[in-house]
């Protein structure tokens, strides 16, 4: 296979990863009209339509679906081997994607990196805010983070935070027209602000736990966001009640701006862990990468 083919596939592979031209075009630095062209050129050649394009969206065909699964898992071995040989020159390298909510984002993952990338300029960091349980495999990332309960049992965890603590918050404007909720099956009452998960297109549901007894609510309430820093303006706004991380209200709550509630029924939860899948381990620039986050408990 000429060169000219294998670019054409790395080409392939992110327009069906990321199901848009415009995405694929900026991650692969070319205009979107060479990026048309290169498919269209490819499908020729191998006589079979690879992507379904409508004004909306691009998804890939059941031609294209067969070459994204057998081919991408390739051309992620081919793109770790070259970054693995980086390693000979003394000059970690590669690109590594990671899927992260916003929350892990701000306050884990980006003050580490502040500290981690200066020292090696050849490693590239694309993060991609997503508060969806997403399969990196799949969508083609290498890591994720996730809360330690909810990283899948066939990937590598690496713990990278502490404990997290959800509680559920207020304004004083909210509480001067709503009596504080007792348990959490007083929240039925109450505005509650939500927060939705993409990959399943439901909303999050709030734990709780005392004395040994768990306890999940579906809430209500006029708003909904994808982003937990949006929840928490909108509490801070009187919107309603807010399920949120402690770290984030805590300045909040000590300059009275909001009242914590149902105290007694937030325990921590295990905290942020980097997952990701074996193969992964062995790229000199990954495994430098998951030693920066490692969390070292004081």
């Amino acid at each position: 296979m000429s060169h000219e083919n294998i670019n054409d596939l790395f080409a392939f592979i992110a327009v069906a990863t990321e199901r848009s031209f415009t995405k694929a075009a900026a991650k692969l630095g070319v205009s979107q009209s060479a990026l048309s062209q290169t498919i269209r050129q490819l499908e020729e050649r191998l006589g079979v339509r690879l992507l379904m394009r409508t004004t909306r969206s691009v998804s890939p065909t059941e031609a294209g679906e067969r070459l994204l699964q057998s081919v991408g898992p390739r051309l992620d071995e081919i793109e770790g081997e070259l970054e693995a040989l980086s390693a000979l020159s003394g000059r970690p390298a590669g690109t590594i994607r990671i899927t992260v909510g916003d929350h892990a984002a701000r306050t884990i993952l980006w003050p580490k990196l502040k500290d981690f990338l200066p020292g090696y300029p050849n490693i590239k960091i694309e993060i991609t805010l997503d508060y969806g349980l997403t399969d990196i495999v799949a969508q083609r990332y290498d890591a994720g983070v996730r809360l330690g309960e909810q990283v899948a049992k066939d990937m590598i965890a690496v713990r990278i935070g502490p404990d997290v603590r959800f509680v559920v918050v207020g304004s004083k404007s909210y509480f001067a027209k709503h009596a504080p909720p007792i348990t959490p099956q007083d929240l039925v009452g109450h505005d509650c602000i939500n927060l939705r998960l993409p990959t399943h297109g439901g909303l999050y549901a709030w734990e709780f736990e005392k004395d040994g007894h768990e306890l999940k609510a579906r809430v209500e309430g006029q708003l909904v966001f994808n982003s937990i820093l949006d929840v928490l303006d909108a509490a801070l706004a009187g919107f309603g009640l807010a399920h949120v991380p402690e770290d984030l209200v805590r300045p909040h709550l000590a300059k009275g701006r909001l009242k914590q509630v149902l105290a007694d029924w937030c325990p921590p939860w295990p905290g942020y862990h980097l997952y990701y899948p074996s193969r992964r381990q062995s790229l000199p620039a990954f495994a430098l990468l998951v030693d920066a986050l490692r969390f070292r408990s004081t």
